[in-house]
């Protein structure tokens, strides 16, 4: 069967970025000083030529052409920038060749593997750029370590609550100095605030959990499809987190024995996710519910106590201390001031309502006479 000349010229496209790719790799490999990382370079070349050669096969060059890293203007301008600015400076380059390849192959018809390949390429490169305490940092959230993740959200839904409730209540007693209206439109604000939240974060957690999931049953089937380029991959994670090629192979040996702890490693080591942690939509849409409710509700207990006239200053006095406490909470949870937290809540809580209340006042004025 003849091939078109638009699928020769793509295939030619696809064999020169592939050559291209493993002389980077390839130069990576002979000026990286860590032999664990270097061997993780020159087993990126390896597969770089297998792509290679299934390009050349369906050229019908394989015989006629060497299959070997080809070093063109490019590569050269490259190996300048590594001599330059060494390993750690250029990764980011190779993270951006991968990124490339990956788009033209996801676009081409029995490419797939391929495509899947240099997304794993992508995330072992991105690996060793993040480093030992870029490693760090992804287990600590992975795990739930970092404890206040939960309390931090909900802290926050109280301050959205809070903050927009405090404003709508001073606006509408700005405009009109009768409780039972300023009353009615805060509880009207909570409840519309409050589902709008939850319905905005069912729909969001449902929609990330169905990327994840998706990734996970993409993994099982690549687990099921290619048992042994998936523990070739293992070995690469374990290489880049410094084991030898021995124990690096030992330990993805051993996982590859049980297919569920496989797919629960592959999981967790290639994609950053926990199957057990995924999160579910509805608990997010209640626990954002509450939260917005709770702070949403500080500044109508002055009204719903019937406090009279003084409900007014009463509100403002308690949504203000209210504003500080979350403001220093938050501060707390990011390891900041939590005074100076405090203050900047405040003042920013106060600012907002203070300027709906000027606004309200206008317009009640206006409206009212």
């Amino acid at each position: 069967m003849c091939m078109r000349e638009s699928d020769r010229r793509r295939y030619r496209e696809f064999l020169d970025a592939e050559l291209e790719a493993a002389a980077m790799y390839a130069s990576m490999a002979k000026a990286e000083d860590n032999a664990a990382t270097a061997e993780i370079f020159e087993q990126l070349v390896e597969s770089e030529l297998r792509h290679a050669r299934r390009w050349a096969e369906k050229l019908g060059v394989e015989d006629a052409e060497p299959i070997r890293p080809k070093v063109n203007l490019r590569v050269r301008v490259f190996n300048l920038a590594l001599g330059v600015l060494g390993v750690k400076r250029v990764l980011p380059w190779l993270i951006r060749v991968e990124a490339k390849e990956i788009d033209a192959y996801d676009y081409e018809p029995g490419a797939e593997d391929m495509a899947e390949e240099e997304r794993k390429h992508a995330r072992t490169l991105r690996r060793l750029d993040a480093g030992e305490d870029g490693v760090a940092r992804r287990e600590l959230s992975r795990s739930g370590a970092v404890g206040g993740g939960g309390l931090r959200a909900a802290v926050l839904g109280v301050n959205d609550g809070l903050v927009s409730n405090f404003s709508l209540v001073m606006g509408v007693a700005g405009g009109s100095g009768n409780p039972d209206i300023v009353l009615l439109a805060g509880l009207a604000g909570l409840l519309a605030g409050a589902f709008s939240m939850a319905a905005g974060e069912y729909v969001s957690m449902r929609s990330q959990r169905d990327v994840y999931e998706k990734s996970i049953r993409v993994e099982r089937a690549e687990l099921e499809a290619w048992p042994e380029e998936e523990e070739q991959e293992l070995v690469l994670i374990y290489r880049a987190k410094g084991l030898s090629q021995e124990e690096a192979e030992t330990f993805a040996k051993r996982i590859m024995e049980r297919p569920e702890v496989a797919l629960d490693t592959m999981a967790r080591e290639e994609l950053g996710l926990d199957p057990d942690q995924l999160g579910s939509p509805w608990q997010a849409a209640f626990s954002s519910f509450a939260a917005f409710v709770v702070g949403a509700l500080v500044p109508l207990l002055a009204y719903l106590l019937n406090t009279g006239t003084s409900a007014f200053i009463l509100s403002a006095a308690m949504s203000a201390g209210a504003l500080a406490v979350v403001g220093g909470t938050l501060a707390a949870f990011s390891g900041n001031n939590p005074v100076w937290g405090a203050i900047r809540m405040l003042a920013l809580g106060c600012a907002a309502a203070g300027v709906t209340y000027g606004i309200g006042r206008l317009i009640g004025v206006t409206v009212l006479g």
